[in-house]
């Protein structure tokens, strides 16, 4: 495979659910990160299937049996990598759709030989969907698109249906974890995670900046402009 069959995103394929909660993106590639794409894409790297449902064996995936971690919406992979770096003994399945994320990903699973990361393109719902219930430790949705215009909101992905599947994923105990820097969705978040009767509230409120998770581009973007971080966390009972 070479970089230039790897898709810039995953095409929707037809299912009931056709609104997105991302925006497909493309943009240039370094030399490396291209190359870390054509080489390590085959051996870290899984394409969201384009049937929503279709069964994904976590065990064979990663090569043994651990608790998994979904990260949403991954980035560039720094997080990513530092978390699963600090935490060796869980497995840390990343979802992105920007093609120069998914490679920058990957190669610094290589540069820091990660073990425990493998890297997913395409619609992380039709991804979970295909995953067995509570196959999950936690899922983290670390600053989501905030599609701030009224006429966007249904497409944001913390929203009711979404909760209620990424919640059915998570094991007796696991953890959904949120955060972003967009005070009214961050209410948004708030209330949508407190109805959803099979998760409870770890902080009765909004949590203290956890050590554990990195501060992100996105973080530090906000906190240059002065706006406040909110994280929310919330367990399955």
């Amino acid at each position: 495979m070479t970089s230039t069959d790897f898709p810039a995103a995953v095409p929707a394929p037809p299912t009931a659910r056709t609104i997105r909660t991302f925006h497909p993106r493309r943009g240039r590639m370094s030399s490396r990160q291209t190359e870390a794409l054509d080489r390590l894409w085959p051996v870290y790297g899984l394409h969201v299937p384009e049937r929503p449902g279709t069964p994904v064996d976590l065990a064979a995936l990663f090569g043994r049996r651990a608790p998994v971690v979904l990260e949403i919406g991954s980035g560039m992979g720094d997080t990513t990598a530092e978390m699963a770096a600090a935490d060796p003994g869980r497995d840390y399945l990343a979802v992105e759709v920007h093609t120069p994320g998914i490679a920058n990903l990957l190669d610094l699973v290589e540069r820091h030989g990660l073990r425990n990361v493998r890297v997913a393109q395409g619609d992380a719902l039709d991804l979970v969907a295909g995953l067995p219930e509570a196959s999950l430790d936690a899922v983290h949705v670390f600053f989501p698109d905030p599609w701030p215009k009224s006429r966007h909101h249904k497409r944001r992905i913390i929203q009711p249906a979404h909760v209620a599947l990424l919640r059915s994923r998570l094991t007796p105990g696991g953890t959904l974890h949120c955060a972003t820097d967009w005070a009214e969705y961050a209410e948004a978040m708030r209330k949508t995670l407190d109805a959803d009767p099979g998760l409870v509230d770890a902080h009765d409120g909004f949590a203290p900046r956890p050590a554990h998770r990195p501060v992100t581009k996105f973080e530090r973007r906000a906190l240059r402009a002065d706006r406040p971080i909110f994280d929310l966390i919330h367990r399955r009972s």
